[in-house]
């Protein structure tokens, strides 16, 4: 290594065992870096990292894009993009932070002028991550419901506030009829036909259906106020599974990557478990094959891949889910030892994060596919994205089979491990970036640090378990998940590839 070219990147020095010492908790003996440490081993990093990719929109969101673009021709866009875009970036961000041992922000002394990306990418995730929480507070809360039987949701049940327009089945709508004496009478439609009369045009009346399970969401869990304008109150029961979930991760990044590390060995391999139990367990129920192959078979349209839509769409979901751009695979990678393999780590996580989403997308589908048949169906009406799917459709699904609270039960906690790993690595690297930036005052101060950010973060995520607090997340997530991740990383090639190796490397050859 050319010493020129590493002063010109970071001030830090370079460890050697003669000047390495032991200087807080969160540093081992055996760490290269006796400021900030290092992982443990390699698994930690690689759990962390797959953990960090693998959240909940390879479960909510992949399988959704795939049958919206084509099914299983969608795979093509996603697999070019990822091998030509998405890994190499990953290696890209994880060598740089792995040979400047520097967060998302401090990274940036390589290249002052474009400072501001790095902070761009920790207020963004702050952002995201704020609202994320929420969510990993909501599959709590279906946590706990989960431990009864029947399920809450399974039907219309007036203790959690049904009311008249919930309804398993669609009900007939009504019409206004018009009689002989010119009299009206208000009769259903079913009477109409067994008397072969019609209702005219603008006489029917349609009353308001809401099945159970997305009743239960919009009364129950959100209470759900009519606009983003109408705050409302806290939802208290959300607002104490939200505080549950920051104690849980306070508590796991109390001692940075050394605690952090230990508790992925779980989180990131329990949701790999709970999905290979539902997709054998949904290929047992009639109607799976219907599902999958309005997955990723008979649905697939190659017509789709001239509309510019779809490789848009692939583009931001193999962003997005492997944590490019956003900083938290730059902060994860500056805890690397300086002589890691961290091109074997891209091919090896960008791999099984993708796999995972196409697994996933077997494991949702085979299910609505039995849903789909019960309900008599098309798996059109059936399939949602997001909130819709998780939360509605796939719990509805689930209510339907033997043992209910325990598949109900085992989802659902798969949803928070996913969540949570994610989370992890978000706060880490918002902690990582004050760290770095007052290494003086916060680096031998980290569960203080820890316990003031997740507290601050906690607080501001109140809005969001308000009575339309649903509505605060949808508006994160529209602007904040999508082309922003890609701006940030062409910002971050074009300083770091242009900018870097045109000007600072210049210099200090000369």
């Amino acid at each position: 290594m050319d010493k020129k070219d590493w002063r010109c990147l970071n001030d830090h020095q370079i460890y050697t065992p003669e000047n390495m010492a032991v200087t807080d908790g969160h540093v081992g003996k055996r760490d290269e870096n006796v400021e900030r440490g290092n992982w443990s081993s390699k698994t930690d990093y690689l759990l962390s990292v797959i953990g960090s990719a693998v959240g909940l929109g390879n479960v909510w969101r992949f399988p959704y894009l795939a049958y919206k673009n084509g099914g299983g021709a969608f795979l093509i866009p996603y697999a070019l993009i990822l091998a030509l875009a998405g890994m190499p970036m990953f290696f890209f961000e994880s060598s740089i932070a792995q040979f400047a041992s520097l967060g998302p922000v401090a990274v940036w002394k390589a290249v002052p002028v474009l400072q501001g990306v790095g902070i761009a990418m920790v207020l963004l995730l702050t952002l995201v991550h704020i609202t994320y929480n929420c969510i990993i507070a909501y599959s709590l809360f279906y946590l706990f419901a989960s431990f009864q039987s029947p399920l809450p949701w399974a039907d219309c049940f007036s203790w959690w506030g049904a009311d008249e327009a919930c309804s398993r089945t669609p009900r007939d709508a009504l019409c206004n009829l018009t009689l002989e004496n010119g009299y009206s009478e208000i009769v259903n439609t079913t009477w109409l036909y067994t008397n072969n009369k019609t209702c005219s045009s603008g006489s029917e009346i349609h009353i308001p259906h809401q099945g159970p399970t997305e009743q239960y969401w919009d009364k129950n869990v959100l209470q759900r106020s009519k606009s983003i304008d109408e705050t409302g109150g806290i939802v208290w029961h959300l607002a104490l599974c939200l505080i549950l979930a920051w104690l849980i991760v306070g508590a796991t990044l109390s001692k940075g990557i050394k605690s952090s590390g230990k508790v992925v060995y779980f989180t990131a391999t329990f949701p790999y478990v709970v999905l290979t139990v539902l997709l054998i367990r949904g290929l047992t129920l009639e109607g799976a094959q219907k599902g999958i192959e309005f997955y990723i078979g008979s649905q697939s349209d190659f017509s789709k891949l001239a509309d510019a839509e779809v490789w848009k769409d692939a583009s931001t979901q193999i962003f997005y889910s492997l944590a490019v751009g956003s900083g938290s695979l730059i902060t994860l990678s500056s805890y690397n030892k300086f002589h890691n393999n961290c091109y074997r780590d891209t091919i090896t996580v960008c791999v099984v994060n993708c796999a995972t989403s196409v697994f996933a997308g077997f494991s949702i589908f085979s299910v609505l596919g039995h849903m789909a048949h019960v309900q008599d169906k098309p798996v059109s009406e059936i399939v949602q994205s997001g909130f819709g799917l998780v939360f509605i459709a796939y719990p509805e699904a689930l209510s339907h089979l033997p043992w209910a609270p325990v598949w109900s039960a085992l989802f659902f906690l798969m949803l928070f491990t996913l969540g949570i790993d994610s989370q992890f690595a978000a706060i880490e690297t918002v902690l990582t970036c004050l760290a770095d930036q007052f290494p003086k005052y916060l680096q031998s101060k980290r569960l203080l640090l820890t316990s003031g950010v997740c507290f601050l973060l906690f607080l501001l995520g109140l809005v969001c378990v308000t009575q339309a607090g649903i509505y605060w997340i949808n508006l994160t997530d529209y602007f904040c998940t999508g082309w922003i991740f890609i701006t940030n990383t062409l910002l971050e090639l074009v300083g770091r590839t242009w900018i870097y190796e045109n000007f600072c490397c210049l210099y200090t050859s000369s």
